[in-house]
This record gives structure tokens, C-alpha cells and sequence, in this order.
């Protein structure tokens, strides 16, 4: 075990008096013989407790020894505030003065540390702080740093307890958790999603049911009518066991972050979390659909492609989480005409495939011929994100005449950019160029009109 001995602030203190001590002396005309003889005759005797203290404090440490328990989450959220736990258990007969320093991963924001407690002999003490990940992928949390007080108060030693350990930080589902809670509670129009009556809808037979008022009369079971003696209606459901298949930009494009300290944006808010938050969110209704889910990544560093061929299934969503969790985009350029070629080579059958990309008017030459590509064998969608930025600026107010020149400027990019996304994606409806915070769900609302009308 390593040790670290510091001297405490007041050993420093009174030897730094010592020093002031011995120079006024010096300038009154003590002879420098004497003041030796003098500062001997205290400071080795001084030097001598100090020591003594030191090695009786680590003797009796080595004794009973505080013992170290902390509570870790099974993985982390993005953004999301955690508390964690601490537990110093004292099994001996001393009291002993700590301050308490836990090794947290650099890429996380900490409440809390370090904390200085005394703890009574026989007992636990409990002490707690709050970490907020800040980046996606694997976090490193290293030993606890734990500084006790000699028993005469000359030194503290520092020393580490306890093992580090890997955790993973995943997106925060959020939206996800209440787009669950919603659905349930039949009020997703809160969010902004649409829902629709699913009577007589799709080409699935779900079941016979009673007629009711608005019953479409072409859905009604003669044989089961005359069996009950009374109208029975055929019920049917979207269309199951279909697959959304999602292209994921990860170049330099994605890597657009528009929070700052004068925005004071939550970790997770750029374009590529944005875009991995909505990818998940319509993951899981296309799987409470009975469709299946797969990804594909594109644009990245050589060799840092990820693949998830599509499934469907409970576990589905855990799966694609822990595939995608940690991928952060690079700062290569996306090649959509690669991409495009690797998907069909890879997804054969019919899929709603949808590209999640930051399209910009020169990607128009290198987009549209990848997108004509797709659509010989696939339903494509096409979900660009827009920088938020250019609605602020553009519904400014004019109050000087610079900025009538950024708002004319901000509208002619605009336009510019919509421009050119209607030339790439054509007379497509489902295609869409929104904000980052309107991506998940405009994505469930697309899905939802494709499953409706029945294009797949």
C-alpha cells in the first residue's frame, strides 16, 4: 500500500514561526552559536514527538484500519444528475479524522468532494455526492483517496482504497420513459405526437369485435354474424413483422454542438446525440409495433463502423443501446454513395431506411444519387438536422441595422438550404429537415403515417 505523508497545516505553521522566531532574534544581536544552541535544544525534540506521533498513528491504523464500501449505478445517463454513496466502516476502538477524495472520471461534473468527516469507533459513516456524465461511452472511476490525521495532529497520510471500476454512460431516455408513460396514458398528443384510431386500419386481422357506430359495413363477418345472432366486425392492425433500418451519420457534420455557458446547454445536446436519442426513441415504438430494428453507422473513423442487423424482440433495444452507446462522430467526410452500397449489400429485404445525417447544399451532388440508390429496393427517409441558430437569429429583433443584415442573411441561407433539400429528396413528404429538439418526434410521426398508409 503507498503511503503519502504531508506535514498538517499547523506543524507548518508553527515551524514557519519558529523561522520568524529565530530571524528577529538574529536582528536583535543574538549571536548565531547561541540561537543554534537554542533551536536545537526545541526543534529535535519537536522533530522527535512529530515522528514518534507519525509512527504511532500508522501502527495503530494498521491495527483497525477504515474500511471502505461505495455504491455504484449498474450505468450512467447522459446529463442525468446521480448520486453516489460512500460507506467508511471504523471496526476499531479510535476515532479517526478523514477527508475523502473519490477518483471520478474526468468527463464528469462533480458535487460534493471532497468531504472531511471524523468517524466514531465501531460505527459507519455515510457520506454522499453527485457525479453528471458529460459524454457518452465507458467511464473510468479509479480508487478512493482517503487522508487521515496523525493522533497528535502533526501529519496526514494519504493513501487509496478501494478498486476502480469500468461503467458505461448511456444517451438519456428521457423521452423515451415518457413517451412509455404517454402511450399508456393515451396522451402522446402532449409531446406532440399523433395518434390515430386503429379500427378497420392496416391489412393484419387482429379480431372479431361487436359492431359499433362507424363501423366501416365492408368489414363485417357474415358467417360470424349469423353464428352470434347479432353484427360482428373484422378488426384489423398495421402491418407487424416489417423493418426499420437506420443509416447513421457519424462524419464531421454530426459533430455540431450549438450549447455553450451562454446557453447553458445540457450535456447530450448536440446533433449527434439528438439524432442517437431519436434513433432509440423510434426503436422502441417500431418494437412495440412487432416491426424489427437495425443500424448502420457511416462517416466515421476506418475500421469504427458499427452494424446491428435487424431483430425484434424485448431485448431488441438493450442490444442496439449497447451497440451505439459509445460511438462518438469523427471528423472524416460522410460518404453517402459508400454507405448507400454497404446498406443494400447488407439489408436485402424492404425497410423503412432512414438517414440521419446534417445535410448541407454541397452534400446535394453526393446525397442524391445515393438516395436514388436507395429507394430501388427501400422506402427512404431522409431526416437532415437544421442548426438552431439560424431560427434565432432570423426571428431577431431589428435594432440596429446589422442586425437586419443578419436576419435577411439567416433567410437567405435558410432558404438556400431548403432549396437545395428539395432538390435532393424530390416531391418525398417523409422526408424532413427540423431542429435537433424536434427530431424524435417528427421521426414517430413519419413512422406512424408510413404504418398508416401502408407504404412498406
Amino acid at each position: 500500500m503507498r503511503w503519502l505523508v504531508i506535514p498538517t497545516a499547523g506543524m507548518v505553521q508553527a515551524l514557519a514561526g519558529a523561522a520568524v522566531a529565530a530571524c528577529l532574534a538574529l536582528l536583535a544581536g543574538l549571536p548565531v552559536g547561541t540561537l543554534a544552541l537554542l533551536a536545537g535544544a526545541v526543534l529535535l525534540p519537536a522533530l522527535a514527538g512529530a515522528l514518534f506521533d507519525l509512527w504511532r498513528s500508522r501502527r495503530l491504523w494498521r491495527q483497525a484500519p477504515l474500511r471502505m464500501e461505495r455504491t455504484l449505478p449498474g450505468a450512467f445517463s447522459l446529463g442525468v444528475p446521480t448520486v453516489l454513496t460512500l460507506v467508511l466502516v471504523n471496526e476499531g476502538p479510535l476515532a479517526w479524522s478523514v477527508t475523502v477524495f473519490d477518483e471520478v472520471d474526468p468527463r464528469f461534473a462533480f458535487e460534493g468532494l471532497p468531504q472531511s468527516l471524523t468517524v466514531p469507533p465501531a460505527s459507519r459513516a455515510e457520506l454522499r455526492y453527485t457525479v453528471t456524465a458529460r459524454e457518452r461511452g465507458v467511464a473510468l472511476f479509479g480508487s478512493t483517496q482517503l487522508r487521515w490525521r496523525s493522533r497528535g495532529g502533526c501529519f496526514e497520510v494519504q493513501q487509496s482504497l478501494g478498486q476502480p471500476g469500468k461503467l458505461r454512460v448511456y444517451p438519456n431516455f428521457a423521452a423515451l420513459a415518457r413517451y412509455a408513460w404517454l402511450s399508456g396514458d393515451r396522451r402522446l398528443a402532449q409531446i406532440g405526437i399523433k395518434t390515430y384510431v386503429q379500427r378497420g386500419l392496416g391489412t393484419d386481422f387482429r379480431q372479431l369485435a361487436d359492431y359499433k357506430t362507424g363501423d366501416s359495413l365492408r368489414h363485417i363477418d357474415w358467417k360470424a354474424t349469423l353464428r352470434h345472432q347479432r353484427p360482428i366486425v373484422r378488426e384489423f392492425q398495421d402491418d407487424r413483422d416489417q423493418c426499420v433500418f437506420f443509416l447513421l451519420d457519424c462524419g464531421r457534420r454530426m459533430r455540431a454542438d450549438e450549447g455553450g455557458p451562454e446557453q447553458d446547454a445540457a450535456p447530450g445536446s448536440s446533433h449527434f446525440d439528438e439524432a442517437l436519442n431519436a434513433l432509440m426513441l423510434l426503436s422502441y415504438v417500431a418494437l412495440k409495433e412487432g416491426d424489427e430494428v437495425g443500424a448502420m453507422t457511416f462517416g466515421g473513423l476506418p475500421g469504427q463502423r458499427r452494424d446491428f442487423a435487424p431483430r425484434k424482440g424485448a431485448a431488441t433495444l438493450n442490444a442496439l443501446m449497447n451497440r451505439l452507446h459509445d460511438i462518438q462522430p469523427g471528423a472524416m467526410h460522410s460518404d453517402y454513395l459508400l454507405a448507400a452500397q454497404e446498406l443494400l449489400r447488407v439489408q436485402r429485404r424492404r425497410a423503412l431506411v432512414i438517414v440521419l445525417t446534417n445535410f448541407r447544399d454541397e452534400d446535394a451532388a453526393e446525397l442524391r444519387p445515393a438516395i436514388k440508390l436507395l429507394r430501388r429496393q427501400h422506402l427512404v427517409l431522409v431526416a437532415s438536422l437544421r442548426e438552431r441558430v439560424l431560427g434565432r437569429i432570423a426571428g431577431q429583433a431589428l435594432s440596429t441595422p446589422t442586425d437586419a443584415v443578419d436576419v435577411a442573411a439567416a433567410h437567405l441561407f435558410a432558404q438556400s438550404r431548403r432549396d437545395a433539400f428539395a432538390r435532393v429528396v424530390g416531391a418525398d413528404p417523409l422526408s424532413m429537415d427540423v431542429e435537433p429538439a424536434q427530431l424524435a418526434v417528427s421521426l414517430v410521426n413519419r413512422y406512424h403515417a408510413v404504418k398508416r398508409a401502408g407504404l412498406l
